[in-house]
């Protein structure tokens, strides 16, 4: 029988019942299901200062390093063993840092987070587990406001996880039996909720993400395993569509999203071949290069434009004769910058684009009749004009 995993928001409120019990708990999950992300909104939620040590590159003696004396004061003086140094210890930067800040915030809570501790060597466990048995390191005792939290990936020996694949180093019955063990599940609803929180008045991540995977939960998380799997390195996480809702904030910002190459080996480098390469379909369905504003307020527009595939370059024009309302084409620099960019695109889809303007009520009325004093709005009917001449006839 496999143990009972927890959803985001369920391991969080578990994580605070153990933590209030006076005990430790090890958050057990794969590599980027957002255990970090749970430690630092457990922080958030109880106001607390967050350290974080990531055990995997810690070795033996860092977090404590003995160091010889420095004055006459340090020797103790025996009749009969003579003169005995007494060693001094140094701490660690972490260890310096926290305990001043507790002397400093003695009302407030601190939460030290020990990341990736089966990734450390057996010594550095076996070191590190002096801090939950004892809460004390050589002469040195963490302040009572200091809880620790433990995370933890998957490892053979544990129960449910026996075909686990990560390069752990699993604890003796001692550790595991001296913290309490939660495993997180990726969870498509708590992860949304998340995901979609505003920070600043923006959602914390771009919704071309929460929309793809509340369209598709199945992708949110996907394991690497068996044959199945065989072909494909790299599966999505939930930390993976973090770091793709970056990149796609950053292509936007340099305004890329319509170079397919980039687009696509970048979302293949975080979520893999297969789900990387049905996103980035997404993505160009959904964002194809050009926001409306930018296709009409942006100098370097006419030259994004360019260099799209025709059809990303029809759908941004579609999307433009969508928002008329707040882009009508009757105003003259609107109308200059839609015929430049219509005037880029090939005989057929320039066609295909006056075709949709002729269905749109009264439009063409309304730019023949400022044809005499607007030189953007003569300049776009006299090109849907020649377009009509060239192709079928278009009723004006």
């Amino acid at each position: 029988m496999s143990r009972l995993a927890l959803t985001y928001e369920a391991c969080l409120q578990a994580v605070n019942v153990v933590i209030a019990s006076g005990s430790v708990p090890t958050i057990v999950g794969e590599a980027g299901i957002g255990k970090s992300a749970l430690v630092a909104d457990l922080a958030q939620q109880r106001d607390a200062k967050l350290f974080t040590t990531v055990v995997s590159l810690v070795e033996k003696g860092d977090l404590v390093i003995p160091v010889p004396p420095l004055t006459s004061d340090s020797f103790v003086q025996t009749a009969d063993y003579g003169s005995l140094a007494d060693v001094q210890f140094g701490y660690s930067h972490t260890l310096v840092a926290m305990i001043r800040y507790a002397q400093e915030h003695p009302e407030q809570e601190i939460i030290w987070f020990l990341d990736e501790f089966n990734r450390g060597t057996q010594a550095v466990q076996s070191e590190l587990m002096n801090l939950v048995l004892q809460r004390q390191i050589n002469t040195l005792k963490l302040p009572q406001q200091v809880h620790l939290v433990l995370a933890e990936n998957p490892d053979a020996t544990m129960a449910g996880f026996e075909q686990s694949h990560y390069g752990v180093t699993p604890g003796d019955a001692a550790i595991a039996d001296r913290t309490t063990r939660l495993i997180l599940t990726a969870d498509s609803d708590s992860w949304l909720a998340w995901a979609t929180t505003e920070i600043a008045g923006s959602p914390r991540l771009t919704p071309l993400v929460t929309d793809y995977v509340a369209e598709n939960p199945a992708d949110l998380h996907l394991v690497a395993s068996g044959a199945a799997m065989a072909d494909d390195d790299l599966q999505p996480t939930p930390r993976a569509w973090e770091r793709v809702s970056d990149a796609l904030r950053e292509l936007d910002h340099q305004h890329l999203m319509g170079q397919t190459a980039i687009l696509t080996a970048i979302l293949q480098g975080n979520l893999g071949t297969t789900v990387g390469t049905t996103f980035a379909s997404y993505v160009q369905k959904r964002r194809p290069g050009l926001t409306v504003e930018e296709a009409y307020t942006t100098d370097e527009a006419p030259t994004i434009f360019a260099k799209l595939t025709p059809a990303q370059q029809q759908q941004i024009l579609r999307h433009c004769l969508d928002d008329l309302a707040a882009w009508p084409l009757t105003q003259d620099i609107n109308a200059h910058r839609f015929a430049t960019l219509l005037e880029l695109c090939p005989a057929d889809a320039q066609y295909a684009i006056a075709r949709d303007m002729a269905a749109v009520d009264d439009l063409f009325e309304g730019l023949a009749d400022q044809t005499a004093t607007e030189p953007g709005v003569a300049k776009l009917y006299q090109t849907l004009t020649t377009i009509g001449q060239r192709g079928s006839q278009i009723e004006v």
